[in-house]
């Protein structure tokens, strides 16, 4: 994993399906559930998604609040 991938997994939206616009943070566990069962796409979305997934998973979805935070306006 590059640390910048958690920088993308709070600013990357969702390019395209059900949740198109969404950013991948905020996907929901049982969409990411989904891909790890069809089979998650090609390239750097599909390695955030499983990164999503992990997270997602494992519970640690608290961890990502400071990036957030970070690009909330000042």
């Amino acid at each position: 994993m590059n640390p910048d991938d958690l920088q993308r997994l709070v600013t990357l939206p969702m390019p395209f399906g059900k949740h198109t616009g969404t950013v991948i943070a905020d996907l929901p566990g049982n969409y990411l559930a989904w891909f790890a069962r069809e089979g998650f796409p090609k390239g750097e979305i599909g390695r955030l998604l499983a990164l999503m997934l992990e997270i997602d998973h494992n519970g640690l979805k608290p961890l990502l609040a400071p990036l957030r935070n970070a690009q909330a306006p000042r």
